[in-house]
């Protein structure tokens, strides 16, 4: 069993607290727009992670991270992106992704600050965005995501909720 964390669109700030949220986690995963390079050296210090840069991420965070992060953990293969869309409204590069490659049994991305869990039936997967957890942007209420996966089995998902954005 691997506990994961997951959250997106910190733009350079790193709210205390998720350490205490993910305090219990093997592996922290950050879906782009991570906004400095300290945000994502604390997130290592922390604990092992695996990021993806956002379009407002810098030179220095691209050098760090890859546009997109396909992997295996348990029995799992994930792809980690920043701009995705939604299911059945796809980007065209997320659309191209899954399309070429194959779909993942979990798709998780960022961006739009909206905090969404569904499974996408045409792909056959689950797909996250955990939302923003930062302070800028137009969400309202800041979020990120807990999660279990065993084999290949996702369970205790949690959709985390920090408080209000200002």
């Amino acid at each position: 069993m691997k506990r994961i964390g997951i959250l997106s669109d910190t733009h350079g700030f790193l709210d205390p607290r998720i350490m205490d949220y993910f305090s219990a986690v093997d592996e922290i995963w950050h879906a782009g727009d991570i906004g400095s390079l300290e945000v994502l050296d604390q997130l290592r210090l922390f604990k092992p992670t695996r990021a993806v840069y956002g379009n407002i991420d810098d030179h220095l965070i691209r050098q760090e991270t890859q546009l997109n992060e396909r992997f295996t953990i348990e029995n799992v293969e994930v792809l980690m992106t920043h701009i995705a869309g939604r299911p059945g409204n796809y980007s065209k590069p997320a659309f191209e992704e899954l399309t070429k490659n194959g779909s993942p049994a979990l798709f998780v991305c960022g961006h739009s600050h909206i905090t969404l869990v569904q499974m996408d039936k045409r792909f056959n997967m689950l797909w996250i965005n955990p939302g923003a957890c930062g302070i800028k942007g137009f969400h309202s209420v800041r979020t990120l995501i807990r999660l279990s996966i065993t084999g290949d089995r996702f369970h205790d998902l949690e959709v985390i909720e920090l408080g209000k954005r200002a």
